[in-house]
């Protein structure tokens, strides 16, 4: 072993402020992007946007025909002034350290003066109301039995044990008793209501009295511990008959695998009148918060970032620019500002952060169209024909297409959605594992799916079918060669029930 010196020479990616700026902004979805924006306008002052600085705007949209300067030759302007800033950094450093490196933001400015802004498609936009007045809060579930409380008659001991109760709902509206698990691995223990109606100075005899009353309340079932007693209460509310009641305490657990005949020998009674019973059991809800969901999945509102739009034989791909505001130099404020000595470094500073990252946002919108375009090109099939036709495809395939690395187009597809003639897709949709066909081309996994549930949508609901029937057909039909296991993964992913619990006796 000795110690000695060597030189050495290599290459290395240096994860620069910019650089790490740039690949967070492009795996920001749109709705971040544009509070990211939000967030740079009040940090940076020479950033403007058509609130900040309207006339700026219009001037530059206005001289469109005079003096109009082509987008490359700003790019080759604002590179050539980086250089003589990078040089002039150089000089200065080697004259005088403790010297301030000076820039001619006036002249890069009044070089600027002729460059236009990006031409905005918001025409219309800014007319219409405020979105404040067309925002609605639908009432949530602890708000509407909370206005209930407020109109019982309940004392101020049981209305600090009703608001308890409420604090421990969970999101179907039943009582939430259990422990938590803590960061250390710690689990809490169990609580019961005797031990909330201590806490709150109530009686422990009187909790379980005022907690049914409070299950009685809209929606009826509500804040019960558990689904055989939320059916139950609802059993009794709406005046059942007795089979019932006794079908939903006792044999809940036959009436869940749909196991009536099990029901019938117990408790002696014909197989029919079971039948009769378990139709009246099942008008009962077994999820009492579901009007009163936070979130309806089934109308969350998504803005696509990309639109695909077939134009003639050939299929167009154009970016959403709507709600994103187009960013540019607030020339007037730098002037007024460079004019004080002590704020050009300042300034300077700014306004190269300001230009990267209008580059960084005009990349990242460049990014999506290559993207999205390479995705038309290998899936034409599917925006022609539909989802059959969907083509199988991973990530490397685009990369190696568009000159990227995988992690790139991962970066690019995430949280991002486009606006086809087919529909509207997240752009991770559109990829793929391939399934096996005899003497045809491989099939999309999310073909695969499609022609599971295709094939449950048409079955005998009085006899389903299998997994095991389902991979038959598919071989049979479709030529497509798929494990039992898979069908089963690929039914649950689409919230498809097994078999036995699909079947309809009435």
């Amino acid at each position: 072993m000795e110690i000695k010196q060597q030189l050495k020479l290599s290459q290395q990616l240096v994860m620069t402020p910019q650089l790490q700026q740039a690949i967070r902004l492009l795996q920001l979805s749109r709705l971040e992007l544009i509070d990211e924006i939000r967030k740079e306008l009040d940090a940076n002052p020479v950033l403007a946007d058509d609130d900040i600085d309207p006339r700026g705007r219009a001037k530059g949209a206005s001289g469109g025909a005079e003096g109009e300067i082509p987008q490359i030759q700003v790019d080759e302007r604002i590179d050539r002034m980086e250089d003589r800033m990078r040089s002039q950094s150089v000089d200065t450093q080697k004259t005088d350290d403790k010297s301030v490196r000076e820039i001619d933001w006036e002249q890069f400015l009044e070089n600027r003066t002729q460059q236009q802004s990006l031409p905005t498609t918001r025409g219309g936009f800014e007319e219409l109301p405020p979105i404040e007045q067309s925002l609605t809060k639908a009432t949530s579930l602890v708000d509407h039995l909370r206005w209930q409380l407020h109109m019982s008659d309940f004392t101020e001991a049981e209305r600090r044990f009703a608001e308890l109760v409420l604090g421990n709902l969970d999101d179907n509206g039943l009582l939430d008793l259990k422990g938590v698990e803590r960061e250390n691995g710690e689990k809490t223990p169990d609580i019961t209501i005797e031990q909330l109606a201590e806490e709150c100075g109530l009686d422990p005899e009187d909790a379980p009295e005022v907690l049914r009353i409070m299950q009685e309340w809209d929606p009826v079932g509500v804040c019960t511990r558990d689904l055989r007693e939320c059916l139950l209460v609802q059993a009794e509310v709406f005046h059942y008959d007795d089979l019932e009641i006794e079908i939903i305490d006792k044999h809940l657990h036959n009436l869940e695998k749909h196991n009536y005949q099990a029901i019938a020998r117990d408790m002696k009674l014909p197989v029919e009148e079971i039948y009769e019973a378990v139709k009246e059991i099942q008008k009962l809800e077994s999820r009492p918060a579901r009007n009163f969901t936070e979130t309806d999945e089934k109308s969350i509102g998504i803005t696509p970032d990309v639109y695909i739009v077939k134009d003639e034989d050939k299929f167009v791909v154009t970016d959403n620019d709507r709600g994103v505001q187009r960013l540019y130099i607030n020339e007037t404020l730098t002037k007024q500002l460079l004019k004080d000595p002590n704020a050009k470094e300042f300034i300077g500073e700014k306004l190269r952060n300001a230009q990267w990252l209008i580059r960084a946002i005009e990349q990242r919108r460049k990014t999506i169209i290559r993207v999205t375009e390479c995705i038309v090109d290998k899936q034409r099939e599917f925006f022609e024909r539909g989802v059959a036709h969907l083509k199988p495809m991973i990530l490397r395939d685009v990369a190696e297409t568009v000159g990227m690395h995988e992690s790139t187009i991962s970066r690019v597809t995430t949280n991002k959605y486009v606006h086809t003639p087919q529909g509207l897709f997240e752009l991770k949709y559109f990829f793929n594992s391939s399934i096996r066909r005899v003497a045809e081309e491989d099939i999309a996994s999310e073909s695969v799916k499609q022609a599971i549930k295709k094939i449950i949508d048409g079955e005998d609901k009085s006899n389903p079918l299998s997994d095991q029937a389902i991979v038959e057909i598919l071989a049979k039909d479709d030529g497509i060669q798929i494990a039992r296991r898979t069908v089963a993964k690929y039914r649950e992913m689409l919230g498809i029930l097994a078999s036995s619990k699909r079947k309809k006796l009435f």
